[in-house]
């Protein structure tokens, strides 16, 4: 399983509304997506929810690898470079990942994204994370919850889909969910 997202930041004073369309009219085309696990349309507005930006900011669950390639290569991905420049593409290897049947009344996410101190034992971070996002999951508004690692950077990212608004965090970023593919 390996987790993925991409993230533009836009101009503060960029009418979020065309990213709210976009989704509404875009969303729906990722469903069905052969070895998704789900993609969530993510999007902040600067000032909302403590967001310091404008952002457009998808996050996707895949069962399968080798299918992000097929997507990254494909006309979607194209047509989305194509409206908003090259983007730096994360990558994560999932450690821990589980998702309630209702994922798609999702309307909020939550991100946090933790450095992972040098020599440290993976194994029992890893242990950690997964106890972490199992109780996670069990918040009454948990719809997924998902810790996963890159070891280019040395760092966690723990990410959470939910039906209501969380308290702000300090160290993440909240996100409105416009939709959620599944496959």
């Amino acid at each position: 399983m390996m987790a993925m997202q991409y993230s533009f930041t836009l101009p503060s004073d960029y009418d979020m509304s065309i990213i709210d369309r976009r989704i509404r009219d875009k969303g729906p085309m990722l469903d069905g997506f052969p070895g998704l696990g789900f993609k969530a349309y993510l999007s902040a507005r600067k000032g909302e929810f403590g967001s310091r930006e404008n952002l457009y900011a998808p996050f996707y669950l895949w069962q399968q690898p080798e299918r992000a390639s097929d997507f990254l290569t494909g006309p979607g991905f194209e047509a989305l470079t194509q409206s908003f420049g090259w983007p730096q593409v994360k990558t994560w290897i999932v450690w821990h990942s589980e998702t309630a049947p209702a994922i798609a009344e999702a309307k909020f996410a939550t991100e946090e994204i933790v450095g992972i101190e040098p020599y440290s034992s993976l194994a029992e971070i890893r242990d950690e994370e997964i106890t972490r996002a199992q109780r996670q999951a069990t918040q009454p508004d948990a719809l997924t919850s998902v810790s996963a690692f890159e070891p280019t950077s040395w760092t966690i990212t723990r990410f959470s889909l939910r039906r209501s608004a969380p308290l702000i965090a300090a160290a993440g970023q909240i996100y409105r969910v416009g939709h959620v593919s599944l496959p």
